[in-house]
């Protein structure tokens, strides 16, 4: 089974990933992954990669291509594979196409932005060891205060809600139009996300073999 998970940031992709990789036995692949280990193996698109970020810029896609098509070729691709946050575009996706690989299904996690935004900016981290908590839905004893080990909770960067929504907008305007391009090739499913993770996962995997 040849998987891809659409869905904008802080919709769940990950955990989704997770269980299906296990339920099915087949690796889930993640952008940001494949790059650092391609970096850290230093092939030769992993040094191309290195290049852009180096001077700081974006990966360009021909580039991140090249890691996603060397990645596919290993031998536990054969019986398939989950692709997390790739494709990205419209371009991305055709692409992949080119190469060849054949995609069984399209999974979408919907989730409103509004909630997205409740969610992601509500996290707070601790400084000291990393543990995660939630003002809403996983509150420490103290606030502000890792339970722990007694460091400080603070949000990072990437989870306040100016940010968060300016990669809601980003996903919007680049990503969202996916669904219709698989839409149209009868691969898309679209799965409402629930509260419960285990609740969105039971319909995500009926999605999956539906």
């Amino acid at each position: 089974m040849k998987l891809i998970l659409l869905g904008a940031p802080g919709a769940g992709k990950g955990t989704q990933a997770e269980v299906i990789c296990e339920k099915l036995s087949i690796p889930a692949i993640s952008t940001g992954n494949i790059i650092r280990e391609a970096l850290k193996s230093g092939t030769e698109m992993g040094k191309r990669a290195k290049s852009y970020m180096d001077e700081g810029k974006l990966v360009p896609d021909e580039v991140v291509i090249g890691i996603i098509k060397d990645r596919l070729a290993q031998d536990d691709c054969k019986n398939g594979f989950i692709l997390d946050g790739f494709p990205r575009t419209i371009p991305q996706a055709e692409a992949l196409d080119a190469m060849g690989v054949v995609i069984d299904r399209v999974i979408d996690i919907e989730v409103p932005d509004d909630k997205i935004v409740t969610r992601m900016s509500g996290r707070r981290v601790c400084e000291k060891c990393g543990a995660s908590y939630h003002l809403l839905y996983k509150k420490p004893q103290e606030e502000g205060v890792c339970g722990k080990c007694g460091g400080t909770l603070v949000q990072r960067k990437d989870d306040h809600p100016d940010t968060v929504k300016e990669r809601l907008r980003v996903y919007h305007e680049q990503t969202e139009p996916l669904k219709a391009y698989y839409e149209k090739q009868g691969k898309l499913k679209i799965v409402e996300g629930q509260e419960e993770v285990a609740d969105t996962t039971k319909l995500t995997l009926a999605a999956i073999e539906a």
